[in-house]
């Protein structure tokens, strides 16, 4: 079936759905990962976004049972140059197209991946639209120009009843703004007991778990729209270690005072260069976000600055000077990508040592 894809910048891309034959209305954004596309796909931080895979080819080693970063995906799309039709991997149960139609996404593929890339480096990130081929282009450029993004991302893929992942080491409350089954499962390796509560929680029901660190997740939007969570951490900063990531770690930095912007294309990739500033050490990290902290107005918090992005020098990694409280910008979980900073979990469980035996 014919499909294009219109951007409210007026660009047009014709190509062929695959998958779900709806039309879908996103943001459209670029990831240049080369694999990891299942892993991606189920990523909570894609909701309501349409993703454009800068690699050619998507779908050759098809879909399995094991790679899943959430149960139900809540991407809105995907856009591919080449999709596969007879993927080739002992593990793989079926095509990327059959697990589109199953999940009611849409794809679309024959797009001129390259230039769509180009276009998105050079105006920024865009809302866009999968529509028929028949489409009225103006009519659709319109609605685009005048439709908002949704600002409730984060409640769309929290669990809304919290749940146990039990172990016999920290207890670990697990704040799901959309995380990743990959944190769950570092924690795990950790043997760590693990509470996972909603997005709204607050800090009276996170103290009466009695938790001995506090986990803040990735997670989709602008995180100026989690005003909750922000009360959260600001009762919460002294009493218990706290490690963000991502979305966790934008949280922390507003409940200290600092702010966030909007990136202009944002970092999506397996292969961004991160220094950590105390080590001078770089590590090759797995990224997925369209904000950032804003550098200088850190100068007004108690926050210091840990980790910088080499590609582009924005905000990577914090540490409260005052606080048990750390967090990084990228996913350190990895899933998919090198899994060069998974050595920040065991930091999280020093830090939770020591602060039990000092306060002990």
């Amino acid at each position: 079936m014919k499909k294009i894809l219109i951007l409210e910048s007026g660009e047009v891309f014709k190509g062929e759905s695959f998958g779900n034959h709806e039309n879908s209305f996103g943001e459209v954004v670029f990831n240049t990962a080369m694999t990891g596309y299942q892993e991606l796909i189920s990523d909570p931080s894609y909701c309501d976004q349409l993703v454009c895979m800068t690699y050619p080819l998507i779908g050759n080693y098809g879909i399995n049972r094991d790679d899943f970063e959430s149960i139900q995906p809540s991407i809105k799309g995907l856009i591919v140059k080449e999709v596969c039709d007879f993927p080739s991997n002992f593990r793989s149960q079926m095509t990327l197209q059959e697990f589109f139609a199953k999940k009611n996404i849409a794809g679309i593929s024959g797009i001129d991946t390259r230039r769509l890339t180009r276009v998105l480096r050079s105006s920024g990130v865009v809302k866009g639209r999968i529509a028929d081929a028949d489409s009225d282009i103006s009519t659709v450029i319109s609605d685009l120009k005048n439709q908002n993004f949704p600002t409730d991302e984060v409640a769309k893929v929290s669990t809304k009843t919290s749940y146990a992942n039990p172990g016999r080491g920290f207890k670990v409350v697990l704040v799901d703004f959309g995380s990743k089954l990959g944190i769950l499962r570092e924690l795990a390796e950790r043997d760590c007991d693990v509470t996972v509560v909603s997005h709204n929680v607050t800090s009276e029901e996170i103290l009466l778990i009695n938790p001995d660190g506090i986990m803040l997740s990735n997670g989709p939007g602008n995180p100026e729209d989690n005003p909750i969570a922000i009360k959260m951490i600001q009762q919460l900063l002294g009493k218990i270690p706290i490690f963000g990531i991502c979305l966790g770690h934008q949280l922390i930095a507003l409940a200290c005072g600092a702010k966030t912007f909007k990136l202009k294309f944002g970092h999506r990739g397996g292969n961004h260069p991160v220094l950590d500033l105390a080590k001078n050490k770089v590590a090759i990290t797995s990224q997925n976000h369209g904000y950032a902290v804003d550098q200088e107005s850190l100068k007004q918090t108690d926050l210091e600055e840990t980790h910088v992005a080499l590609n582009d020098k924005t905000n990577e990694g914090l540490k409260h000077t005052v606080y048990p409280c750390f967090s990084v910008q990228y996913h350190p979980e990895a899933s998919p990508g090198p899994e060069d900073a998974n050595y920040l979990f065991d930091e999280f469980l020093l830090l939770m040592y020591q602060f039990k035996n000092v306060t002990v």
